[in-house]
């Protein structure tokens, strides 16, 4: 029986066509969000256990693909069994996210860094996910994170970069909406939810455009009716505001949807927030949502998500995690971040079809001497275009079409008498 030749569940290949069109993307989002003052590093893919496991990336962490140790023997694996703790037989593991790999490297490198640093990271992350549509168990994520910046200027920055890398993608009809973790625990706190369980309501309200006020309700109604009823109550009356992904980033109208008594300076912070984005592009709205959750249990105040209308699920999200960076180094840090979510962007944007505009196909004759044919190539080469190879076959329209597929734009002949590039009659692959 033949093996599978197929990628493992979840996981993709890409042919050329494809590849050039993510990497046009990658390239769009790492201009613009160099040219906000971000710097690219890079961390390992893999990180150790541990750290993977040390309760800063929520539900992610289930989702972990773990490392076997090496020299492993039966004895390791009864102990394991025994004691139930199976992650005793790994010492490293893939990363879920870029945001634990960065505190990580904030804390290894914090006396070569600015006092405030501006990071990128653009690189695939993995987890043992159900692949269905838009969802993989390797995707790219692209992070932008500022580290050592306590005002809401992090907040600011992130959005506007973010924002405009939407608009050098071409993607319009964004919204991001905000919210804010003070604001979510003064809802829970007002319900009457004892704080052990905030976690675990929070996870229902995420629910909420999926199984509805009446769905959250019936989830969080064996710990206590009474409390579940009181949010159940709020979120009714706070869905007719959500269908244009909230309401307007103000006092008075963030006031006018919630209880009485809610955190007034975090709501102050959301309304100075949009006052200092008020020249973001376009194509993308902000609104305050106090039902965004972001899974992530690690986020300390604002948190923020990026939603579009041809996606079913969010384009990106991020928010400030103040607590994190001191776990590492037994110092609090401020830090915020935001990501966009690659793999459901570059579905939604169309790529210009300029890429192939200086790219040529050499169909040559079997005859023709190797060292012309490449001093032909390389001459084309220095004059800065993008030249393939290929041997002239009876069906000369499948090459022509393969190369046309693989997005090459022109073509010419090479025989046994062509001189040189000068002699090339250059014609478009219509």
């Amino acid at each position: 029986m033949a093996s599978p030749i197929t990628p493992p569940r979840g996981m993709r290949d890409f042919l050329p066509a494809e590849k050039a069109r993510r990497e046009h993307a990658l390239g769009v989002i790492r201009r613009s969000f160099a040219a906000h003052g971000f710097d690219e590093i890079e961390t390992p893919v893999v990180e150790d256990v541990a750290r993977l496991h040390s309760g800063l990336g929520g539900d992610n962490e289930k989702l972990a693909f773990s490392v076997l140790k090496r020299g492993l023997g039966g004895d390791d694996l009864r102990e394991a069994i025994e004691s139930g703790d199976t992650l005793a037989l790994c010492d490293l593991g893939l990363r879920f996210d870029l945001t634990v790999p960065l505190a990580r490297f904030y804390a290894s490198h914090r006396a070569e860094l600015p006092p405030v640093f501006r990071s990128i990271q653009i690189a695939p992350v993995w987890r043992a996910e159900r692949p269905q549509k838009g969802r993989y168990r390797q995707f790219v994520q692209c992070d932008i994170d500022i580290i050592g910046e306590g005002s809401q200027l992090a907040e600011v920055e992130l959005i506007t970069a973010t924002a405009a890398a939407l608009e050098a993608l071409g993607l319009t009809g964004c919204t991001i909406r905000i919210n804010d973790r003070r604001i979510l625990n003064g809802l829970l706190e007002y319900c009457g939810f004892a704080e052990a369980r905030w976690p675990q309501v929070l996870i229902s309200i995420d629910k909420l455009d999926k199984i509805g006020a009446e769905g959250v309700v019936a989830e969080l109604s064996e710990g206590g009716a009474d409390s579940a009823a009181v949010l159940g109550g709020i979120l009714a009356a706070l869905e007719p505001h959500l269908a244009d992904g909230g309401v307007e980033l103000t006092v008075e109208a963030i006031s006018g949807i919630l209880p009485q008594g809610m955190d007034s300076d975090a709501i102050a912070d959301l309304e100075a927030l949009a006052h200092a984005l008020d020249s973001l592009p376009e194509g993308v709205a902000l609104r305050f949502d106090p039902t965004l959750v972001r899974g992530m249990g690690y986020y300390t105040g604002t948190i923020f998500e990026i939603a579009h209308p041809g996606s079913g699920s969010s384009v990106g999200g991020g928010g400030r995690y103040d607590g994190m960076i001191g776990r590492f180094l037994g110092t609090d840090v401020p830090a915020a971040g935001f990501s966009i979510g690659f793999e459901r962007v570059v579905d939604l944007i169309e790529v210009p079809d300029d890429s192939g505009a200086d790219s040529v196909v050499l169909v040559h004759d079997a005859d023709v001497p190797l060292d012309r044919l490449m001093a032909i190539k390389s001459q084309l080469v220095a004059s800065g275009r993008r030249v393939r190879l290929d041997r002239r076959a009876k069906n000369l329209k499948a090459v022509l079409d393969r190369a046309a597929a693989a997005g090459y734009r022109s073509f010419a002949f090479v025989g046994a008498g062509t001189a040189d590039a000068a002699a090339l009659e250059i014609k478009p692959l219509a």
